[in-house]
């Protein structure tokens, strides 16, 4: 179980919260709208919902009632998302949190059956090839649109330019697609494994982009990313450590003086059963 041995920090989660709002698509938003029930209580489960931020961006934006159950292994992140509840939906109506403490790559199906939504963000590219199938079959089951968020796709680009990019981004997407114990995670390819497995299973499946746009503004958040990235890339090619020292003082000079800007660019399903 690959998802049970990547821990991921509240600092980080809490740091990313505003970018990963603004990236994601709006429109997708829209067709979700469009696809849930007219009336009546909407219960919509977010799975590795970490500290609940997919309810505070989704939430106020779709009417009605809601009542979110959100799954995560990480106890602590649980507690937050429990504690730091999402805004009223979009006509001021109430919305609740149910925190359960769940393996999502052992999802039964009845956990899912009571689903008006399914949501996930940042989740996809954390899996393997069978943990993504299996966790197909258990959303394609539940009869209900899937909103998946924010899953990366292979593409970094930082302004200005430096000759060590290409193979600092080479060796984090091999570092992504590493073999753990419980197989080789799918990292960047799996936005078109996803989308292949639900259109297999019958379900029409709209892919927009959601791009990561990290300024001035966002310096820290780019700092925090850019330190993460070199490190994973030294992880998986040992060699480009000599180099990387002076690559990371440098580029984090750059953010600090608001002179480096860093495109992440994922990607945003919907799956229309």
């Amino acid at each position: 179980m690959t998802v049970e041995g990547i821990r991921v920090s509240g600092r980080w989660l809490s740091l990313r919260e505003p970018a990963d709002a603004a990236a994601r698509a709006p429109e997708l938003v829209e067709e979700v709208r469009r696809h849930l029930p007219a009336t009546g209580h909407r219960v919509i489960h977010d799975l590795g919902c970490g500290t609940g931020a997919m309810g505070r961006w989704l939430a106020p934006l779709l009417p009605g009632p809601q009542h979110w159950v959100v799954h995560d292994r990480d106890p602590d992140l649980l507690e937050v998302a429990a504690a730091d509840l999402p805004a009223p939906a979009a006509d001021g109506t109430a919305v609740s949190v149910e925190a359960k403490q769940t393996d999502i790559t052992r999802l039964r199906p009845d956990e899912l059956a009571d689903a008006s939504l399914i949501t996930a963000s940042g989740l996809l590219d954390l899996l393997t090839e069978d943990e993504l199938a299996g966790l197909v079959k258990v959303c394609i089951g539940a009869g209900c649109p899937v909103l998946l968020t924010l899953t990366v796709i292979g593409r970094v680009d930082l302004t200005p330019a430096d000759p060590l990019d290409r193979r600092l981004a080479a060796a984090f997407d091999a570092h992504q697609r590493r073999t753990t114990e419980g197989g080789a995670l799918l990292g960047p390819g799996a936005v078109a494994v996803a989308r292949e497995e639900f259109s297999r299973l019958g379900a029409d499946v709209l892919v927009r982009p959601s791009p990561w746009r990290l300024g001035t503004s966002e310096a820290e958040l780019a700092a925090e990313w850019l330190t993460g990235w070199v490190s994973a890339a030294c992880e998986q090619e040992v060699e480009l450590a000599a180099e990387s020292d002076a690559y990371t003082r440098r580029r984090l000079a750059e953010a600090r003086a608001g002179r480096l800007t860093v495109a992440v660019e994922h990607a945003d399903l919907l799956v229309l059963p």
